[in-house]
């Protein structure tokens, strides 16, 4: 997929990912591949940025934990970063009903 296209919704990628369920950067790597069926592989240099900003902005907090015998920061959402992952879920899928009800051939 043409990365341009998925400027702007990398956050709701990250928070959407970790609903429910902390994770660790690679990790989360893996579970945007998975759930996406390969579309969305995103280079490590794309998430650990942002997951960087979403926990300085307070919508995830992390802490050190060993994962599979290796230390790994591990994310999870804070309530700030629910109601951030609800608003922009919100947001998205309006908007996306929006362009498939423009799009679709009738």
């Amino acid at each position: 997929m043409n990365k341009e296209k998925l400027k702007g919704h990398v956050n709701l990628l990250l928070l959407a990912s970790l609903e429910g369920v902390p994770g660790h950067g690679y990790a989360i790597i893996q579970e945007l591949r998975r759930r996406s069926g390969g579309t969305f592989d995103l280079a490590e240099g794309t998430i650990y940025p942002a997951l960087r900003r979403l926990e300085v902005a307070g919508s995830l907090a992390s802490n050190w934990a060993r994962v599979g015998g290796r230390r790994r920061r591990v994310y999870t959402l804070t309530p700030a970063g629910e109601r951030e992952l609800a608003s922009a879920r919100d947001e998205w899928l309006a908007f996306s009903g929006a362009m498939s009800s423009v799009v679709e051939q009738t």
